[in-house]
């Protein structure tokens, strides 16, 4: 999935906006936060493909190995920063990014500023740069996300049938995927249309409604 798959609300407009100016930022380093489900996995790879960059898991990383890892990249992706097992390799890709003249993406369940991981120094330089903030999915981009994946898959959907859903299900865009893949299972198996009884049926097979 790429840029054009990322619907814009308001609780991602300013850190798309971000992104989309890239490579326009007054700084090196930018740090993208938000919850789970909230899509940075998903802007971090779509930032990754623009600028070219090496796509970095934090937990795997190791300070002796980033040079390996990075070839001769002059931007980086990393996610899951927060959960780097040696949090000092942030700090140095930082400076590698720097001493390159290009930039740094790293996506974060928490702000830099609030770590007690890692040296001072590291949290400083990751709690200036930019933070670029994922609230959760909203109703209206749970929505538009459901009615892309439906169409993608070919199931045209009542709007009501898709509010419905959307004003029950978790904010997240993991949980759509889910409905709309389970949809498409139950509208096979019953040779019908998406209603709204297969959509309450679908979500409580899930767990996202009770009976």
């Amino acid at each position: 999935t790429g840029r054009e798959d990322f619907l814009v609300s308001s609780c991602n407009a300013d850190a798309i906006a971000w992104i989309d100016r890239y490579p326009d930022w007054p700084g090196p380093v930018a740090v993208l936060n938000g919850p789970i489900g909230s899509g940075k996995s998903h802007l971090l790879a779509v930032w990754a493909q623009t600028a070219e960059a090496a796509v970095l898991d934090a937990p795997s990383l190791t300070v002796d190995g980033l040079d390996s890892v990075l070839g001769g990249a002059r931007a980086a992706a990393v996610d899951r920063a927060d959960a780097a097992a040696e949090p000092d390799c942030l700090f140095h890709l930082v400076n590698m990014m720097q001493e390159r003249g290009g930039h740094l993406l790293v996506a974060v369940r928490m702000p830099p500023a609030r770590w007690t991981v890692g040296t001072a120094d590291m949290r400083s330089r990751l709690a200036a740069a930019a933070l670029l903030t994922l609230g959760a999915p909203d109703d209206a981009l749970l929505s538009a996300v459901l009615l892309k994946q439906l169409d993608d898959r070919h199931l045209p959907a009542n709007p009501e049938v898709v509010r419905f859903v959307a004003e029950r299900m978790p904010r997240t865009f993991e949980a759509a995927g889910r409905i709309v893949a389970e949809l498409d299972r139950a509208s096979l198996a019953a040779r019908r249309r998406v209603t709204r009884p297969l959509a309450r049926d679908a979500m409580r097979r899930l767990g996202y409604i009770g009976d």
